[in-house]
């Protein structure tokens, strides 16, 4: 089991909570997602097949592109 941190830009509210914490879940393997908004940060729990990759690209691609990723 993987984990990674995340710190994203343009974190600033209950929906886009919401958004990015249902895209990453829709991911095969994502097991848990944490986010915190007070700190602008996501927190994922992974096995394979989900990658490093594919859940960066996967935050910076939900709510038209407004977040992105610093880890």
């Amino acid at each position: 089991m993987e984990r990674e941190h995340y710190i994203i830009d343009g974190l600033a509210n209950e929906n886009m909570k919401t958004q990015i914490k249902n895209a990453l879940e829709k991911i095969e393997g994502v097991n848990k997602v944490c986010v915190d908004l007070a700190r602008g940060s996501v927190e994922v729990i992974y096995n394979t097949p989900a990658t490093q990759g594919e859940i960066k690209d996967c935050i910076e691609n939900t709510g038209a592109g407004q977040f992105t990723v610093h880890n």
